[in-house]
């Protein structure tokens, strides 16, 4: 059905001026298109004036106003067209031939009208845009002009914090400092001022021909303190505690044993002395064997509490009871701690109220066992009520007193007082190494001294606080690998590089025992394992003949991993990554002792890598070389390493149920 547009004039009609003549569609298509035209020239017109401002607000408003008026003009020719088509349907068919010819260029006509009202839409809507955009102009440079008048909340930058040193007691703070160089700073024993010939004889005999730094420095201090008498302290003044922390090898357990063989040689009353407390049993004998080759020749009597023999036994050889009452057989006393209490609780006539000397050795490990009270139960034994405990200064207390001298020695001595605190100790001096070397200044050096242009400084106070020195002999390296490759690595060692004098570390008995088999079975070295849970004297055995060369390599634990002084060790391995620092410089300082060289490998997975860098980062060592292993020089190893494996559980199987039938 054809669409008809009418368009009639405004207003109130009244019935006599209504016209009748009706409207051809030609007429009523061109009255449409001029009326279309003059909006269109009208809206242009005004498009192309000024933008729009705040006071013209019937401009801005113009185009809706139109937009309205259309919509209610539409609107009436619409209902006007009804009209017309209800009261003229007999004309209508007339012109209906007529009507259809010019429908589809009426609606041609439509279409272009609409377009055109289209586009002048979008040039208003345009206008619009342009305004609000002015407007966010405006809004900015206001808020701009505010920020320079009003300070804005939150708008300051952060300040960068500075790094808070530690702050440490004065005796921490500025220690002693030993050089780690045990090659080019060293001193004959024949020059040592003030040591006892005989001991100079001893050590000569024992290959012993210079003192390393930590001895040059501890020994004479203690020599010191002891130039009036071992009973009292030079002046009657009580003598400083000495706390060492120096690399492994430095030769610790000659600076005091020497100074107490000395003090005690011109002794009257035989009376517990001395007393070496260490942590482990190992340890303990490597200390009494040393105590008991520089006292040859005096009447020194050294006594040994470690459990290795009966309770008894131990009692018989400390004391004996004569019509006198109990009487001392010692002077000097080497012990483990948990063997120690057992004996002043257990012991009669056991006396230490004539202690001078107090030897802590692997000080940071009996610091761990402090919760036990040993330490407490020691003092308690010797401050009694013939030998008061030191206080305040008073008039009764100006009679000469016996002093108790505590020695700590340590790799990796602890350095937090907190914890120092608990040894209760006496205007104490650090001796350490865990220090940075400095060149001197150009105007300080002499160059008429032939000496070296360096010199030991301390860091910042504080900052050597947890990092730990080793051996300058030692080469350290890590090896990158996977769980299924670190026995090929292993075997890589030993069978291609030929890796001799070996100590392989594990982190368990379990490990150690299925690694000793799968190195045995392989075959071409000579293995031997070694743990906590041998005897003592399959443990001196197989020490002896690893150090007489006969035996290639010892898969222990960390059993092995403190103090113990294994002769010629050449190369340690970490088969297993280390829980922590201590038991890390503990176990590669198994070799490069004395001055001499050494490697330590560290065999890491993925997942440790972080930990291990984190953790020797931390202790002072950032750089430890990586040794790449490829996977080409693992295959020869693969055949044997396979049928090894094989074997391993039929082998622990036949061990266990042996096991469970002699049980």
């Amino acid at each position: 059905m054809a669409l008809f547009s009418v368009t009639r004039y405004m207003g109130e009609e009244d019935d006599n001026d209504k016209k009748d003549k009706d409207l051809t569609a030609s007429q009523i298509l061109e009255k449409i298109k001029t009326e279309a035209k003059q909006r269109k020239a009208k809206r242009e017109s005004k498009s192309k004036g000024k933008h729009v401002t705040e006071n013209e607000k019937d401009t801005v408003s113009e185009p809706e106003l139109e937009k309205s008026e259309r919509k209610k003009k539409k609107r009436k020719a619409e209902e006007e067209t009804q009209e017309v088509d209800e009261g003229s349907n007999k004309e209508k068919k007339k012109k209906k031939c007529k009507s259809k010819e010019n429908d589809d260029e009426i609606k041609l006509k439509e279409k272009d009208i609409d377009e055109e009202q289209k586009t002048i839409d979008d040039q208003n809507e345009s206008a619009v845009d342009t305004k609000g955009k002015d407007d966010d102009m405006a809004d900015d440079t206001t808020e701009m002009d505010s920020e320079k008048k009003f300070p804005v909340l939150g708008n300051f930058k952060q300040k960068v914090l500075q790094k808070v040193n530690r702050v440490l007691p004065d005796w921490l703070a500025s220690p002693n400092i030993i050089t780690a160089d045990l090659r080019s700073k060293t001193l004959p024993v024949g020059e040592m001022p003030g040591l006892d010939p005989t001991l100079v004889t001893q050590l000569q005999e024992n290959n012993i021909s210079h003192f390393f730094p930590v001895q040059m420095q501890v020994i004479p201090m203690l020599l010191d303190t002891l130039c009036v008498g071992g009973t009292v302290g030079k002046a009657g003044y009580w003598p400083s505690d000495i706390c060492v922390s120096a690399p492994t090898g430095s030769g610790k357990t000659l600076a005091f044993v020497l100074p107490i063989i000395q003090a005690l040689g011109r002794r009257v009353h035989r009376q517990v002395t001395a007393l070496a407390v260490l942590p482990v049993r190992d340890l303990a004998v490597q200390v009494f064997k040393v105590f008991q080759t520089y006292s040859k020749g005096t009447d020194l009597k050294v006594g040994l509490l470690t459990g290795q023999k009966a309770f008894k036994l131990e009692q018989q050889a400390l004391v004996r009871r004569s019509l006198r009452g109990y009487q001392s057989l010692v002077d000097i006393i080497v012990a483990t701690p948990g063997r120690l209490v057992d004996h002043i609780n257990q012991t009669p006539g056991f006396d230490l109220t004539g202690l001078r000397f107090l030897v802590i050795d692997e000080a940071d490990k009996m610091m761990e066992l402090i919760k036990q009270d040993w330490l407490l139960r020691v003092e308690n034994a010797v401050y009694t009520n013939t030998r008061p405990r030191p206080g305040i200064l008073t008039a009764n207390s100006l009679k000469p007193q016996i002093p108790l001298q505590k020695l700590l020695f340590s790799a990796t001595l602890s350095q937090n007082p907190e914890k120092l605190q608990q040894l209760n100790l006496f205007l104490p001096k650090l001796f350490t190494s865990t220090v940075k070397e400095t060149p001197l200044k150009p105007d300080s050096v002499n160059p008429d001294s032939g000496k070296d242009d360096t010199v030991d400084t301390p860091d910042k106070q504080g900052e050597f606080v947890g990092k730990y020195t080793t051996p300058q002999g030692l080469s350290e390296y890590f090896v990158e690998c996977t769980s299924a490759t670190k026995p090929l690595i292993l075997l890589h060692f030993l069978h291609t590089l030929m890796f001799t004098n070996v100590l392989c570390f594990v982190n368990s008995v379990e490990s150690a025992h299925k690694l000793y088999h799968i190195v045995r079975l392989v075959g071409g070295k000579e293995v031997r394992e070694f743990s906590s849970g041998l005897q003592t004297n399959r443990r001196k055995r197989i020490l002896k003949e690893f150090s007489s060369g006969k035996i290639d390599i010892i898969i222990c634990t960390d059993a092995m991993a403190r103090g113990m002084d294994i002769e010629d060790v050449k190369f340690v391995i970490s088969y297993d990554q280390t829980p922590n620092i201590k038991t890390y410089i503990h176990r590669i300082g198994r070799t490069a002792r004395a001055g001499k060289v050494g490697t330590a490998v560290t065999l890491l997975q993925n997942k440790e890598f972080y930990h291990f860098k984190k953790m020797t980062r931390e202790a002072g060592k950032p750089r430890i070389r990586e040794q790449k292993v490829s996977e080409e020089s693992l295959e020869p190893i693969i055949p044997a390493f396979t049928k090894a494996l094989e074997e391993v559980p039929h082998i622990l199987k036949a061990e266990k149920i042996k096991k469970s039938s002699n049980g």
